[in-house]
């Protein structure tokens, strides 16, 4: 009985081992898998105006920052601002990057700079360097905290149709400009006398 048990497991680890050989010589089947490249992700676009050498629209990879878009413009003119800027803030798709020019004989590099809301800076020291709300323009206005394109243009369209503001405080008066607003930006402007 011994034998016959013996012969039964020869003759099935022989099928085991038959069956190895054939499982391993046999070509491969079914169609092989080819990898792709990782996708590349799609420029951002920057809009670049102001005081720079070439203002316009810029195709920027999607992890620019502001200097990137200033080299792409040309670099900066001379009389540019950059007190403002924040050269290593990252950029986002359809952005418009604004670069300020000192006013004709008040550049003020050693002025302190005082921090703003939305974490850029604004020289506020000087009388000088405040906006005056009665000659502004719409792009000088807009750099203002919380007073974007149309609130701007709202400001020039109240002046145009009341005449110059008398005073800072009476800049509420224009639709949209209410306290709070005016306490975020009453140190950053002026009228002229």
């Amino acid at each position: 009985m011994k034998h016959v048990w013996g012969s039964l497991l020869g003759v099935l680890l022989g099928f085991a081992l038959a069956g190895a050989m054939i499982s391993i010589t046999r070509p491969p089947q079914g169609v092989s898998i080819t990898l792709m490249p990782p996708p590349t992700p799609a420029p951002i676009l920057v809009d670049v105006g102001g005081a720079v050498a070439s203002p316009g629209v810029y195709a920027l990879p999607p992890d620019s920052r502001v200097r990137d878009a200033l080299e792409a413009a040309g670099g900066l003119h001379p009389e540019a601002d950059t007190r403002n800027l924040n050269l290593a803030a990252p950029l986002e798709d359809g952005q418009r990057l604004w670069v300020a020019a000192y006013p004709q004989g008040t550049a003020s590099p050693q002025s302190p700079p005082v921090s703003r809301a939305s974490g850029t800076e604004i020289d506020i020291s000087p009388e000088e360097n405040l906006i005056d709300i009665n000659t502004a323009s719409q792009e000088v206005l807009d750099t203002l905290p919380g007073i974007g394109p149309s609130l701007a243009a709202s400001i020039i369209a109240y002046r145009q149709e009341h005449g110059p503001f008398a005073s800072v405080e009476e800049i509420q008066n224009v639709s949209g400009i209410g306290p709070a607003k005016f306490e975020k930006i009453k140190a950053l402007i002026t009228v002229a006398p």
